[in-house]
């Protein structure tokens, strides 16, 4: 960091991946956010290597990434939530040796915070001079020939977007105050976008979309979501979490739902059941612990169509017993036996 001008959201990421991480971002087990993060940036020379998981079935899109930066040209990753984007975007950097600068894209990522600013205290004393100038992201990244890469761009207000256009398209930022910064060589912008997300975003112009190379990522296939799951929950019964995984896959096809759940669905469900059947001492198999982890790990991932009458609970429950097909006088003979019914243990 440096000093208080930094933005406080500030936080490092690293381009190296080793193993499994222990939070997620997008659905492979992606690091977790720092406590406080937001829109911001560190020095990304100094990035610490920390460890991040493998992607799964993305051959051509890695390969269509690293060809783009070989030749110097900027990205847009496009997609829903949870489809590796930036766990896509590690892993290229790791395997060409170039360390990035990440941003979360929002609101609140105002020019001055995407350029950096001048340390008021000190410029009473000392005026603008270069010296008390804080970077902010873009510079960090022009300067150290790093990438410089904003997620949720379409959450970015347009005024911050412009900023970019001319680092884009001339390597170069004008400063007030401070003067023009060059980029070194290897400064490349990265961006990542759910396009179909309309809550809070805006469009994103045709100026930016002319200066990128798109590259559209969907969702994986369904062994290959079963693969990630897999990566973070190994040991249960592989049957069963391709089942898991073929429940988050129906809520994407469901007449009521108009957006469905990505994998992470998939590895909280695999989470909470296995949780929930140790509490409760009752195999993984259970229906109750079944519905139970379903409803809490989808309800809040899905959105339904307006005026279909139902609740996202009682759709989830439906598909999570059309996929485990449990008859219902077997239901009915496990709350016989335990006196309580689905939620009350």
């Amino acid at each position: 960091m440096h000093g208080s001008a930094r933005p406080d959201s500030a936080r490092p990421d690293s381009a190296r991946p080793d193993n499994l991480g222990s939070g997620d971002i997008d659905g492979f087990g992606a690091r977790g956010r720092d406590p406080g993060v937001g829109a911001g940036s560190v020095d990304a020379r100094g990035a610490a290597i920390t460890s991040s998981p493998p992607v799964v079935d993305r051959a051509r899109e890695i390969e269509l990434l690293e060809a783009a930066l070989s030749c110097g040209a900027h990205v847009l990753l496009e997609g829903p939530p949870g489809t590796g984007k930036s766990t896509l975007l590690r892993s290229v950097a790791a395997d060409v040796d170039v360390p990035y600068v990440l941003v979360e894209g929002n609101a609140e990522l105002t020019p001055a915070r995407l350029l950096g600013q001048f340390d008021p205290a000190l410029v009473l004393s000392r005026g603008y001079s270069p010296e008390i100038f804080a970077d902010g992201p873009l510079l960090e990244a022009m300067r150290s020939g790093a990438l410089l890469y904003v997620e949720e761009l379409n959450r970015v207000p347009e005024e911050t977007l412009n900023v970019l256009l001319s680092a884009m398209s001339e390597g170069q930022v004008a400063v007030p105050r401070l003067g023009r910064v060059t980029a070194a060589p290897g400064f490349a912008f990265i961006a990542a976008m759910n396009p179909f997300d309309a809550v809070g975003t805006a469009r994103v112009s045709s100026a930016l979309y002319d200066r990128t190379c798109r590259i559209v990522m969907g969702y994986q296939s369904a062994e290959a979501e079963t693969d990630i799951v897999a990566l973070r929950e190994p040991d249960v019964d592989a049957g069963w979490r391709e089942r898991v995984v073929e429940v988050v896959r129906s809520t994407r096809t469901h007449p009521d739902i108009e957006v469905g759940s990505s994998v992470r669905g998939a590895i909280d469900l695999t989470r909470l059941a296995v949780a929930l059947s140790r509490r409760r001492g009752v195999p993984l198999t259970d229906d109750e612990v079944g519905v139970a982890a379903a409803t809490t790990a989808l309800s809040g991932r899905i959105r339904l169509h307006d005026g279909c009458g139902r609740s996202a609970e009682d759709i989830i429950v439906e598909l999570y017993r059309r996929v485990f097909a449990v008859p219902e006088e077997s239901r009915d003979d496990e709350r016989t036996r335990g006196g309580e019914s689905p939620g009350e243990r």
